[in-house]
């Protein structure tokens, strides 16, 4: 886990909470909810989650909570994106980041960098050209929501 390694050389205080230990989603997001608060956290960011949190997630921390997606949604939402884009012929993918809302890959589009499907890919090929373009991307949306420059309006997500 890189992410917990870049925390502690960071000095950022981290917990982890095993989804493995609990037996449905609601107590789970409640953990995981709790836990980000008794942090001093404010918000959310996921990259490489794969779980899916419950309403209260939403309900406690509202336009806040970021993730990312390896397609350009609304196209190709859920665990197997960059095999569905292949399996359906797609010519162009991508990788979108989005504020997390009550559906799966759904809420409102931040950003989105295209990624062509070349002859050839297969699901490591095309995954390692959208993850380069995630890790170029995610960060500096990351910057700009903290920074307050990002307004959730509806659907769009305006900046100031």
């Amino acid at each position: 886990m890189r992410a917990l390694g870049r925390a502690e050389a960071a000095r950022i205080p981290t917990r982890v909470v095993d989804w493995k230990e609990f037996r449905n989603r609601e107590p789970f997001t409640t953990r995981i909810c709790d836990t980000i608060e008794e942090l001093g956290g404010e918000a959310v960011v996921m990259a490489g989650f794969m779980r899916i949190l419950g309403p209260e997630a939403i309900q406690r921390f509202p336009e806040r909570i970021l993730n990312i997606h390896p397609s350009l949604l609304p196209a190709f939402p859920g665990a197997h994106a960059v095999a569905d884009a292949l399996a359906y012929g797609a010519t162009m993918t991508g990788v979108t980041v989005h504020i997390v809302d009550e559906e799966v890959d759904h809420g409102p589009i931040i950003s989105q960098v295209a990624v062509p499907v070349l002859d050839g890919d297969d699901e490591e090929t095309l995954h390692g050209r959208i993850q380069k373009e995630e890790h170029d991307l995610f960060p500096r949306v990351i910057e700009e929501f903290a920074c307050g420059a990002l307004k959730v309006d509806g659907r769009r997500v305006r900046r100031s």
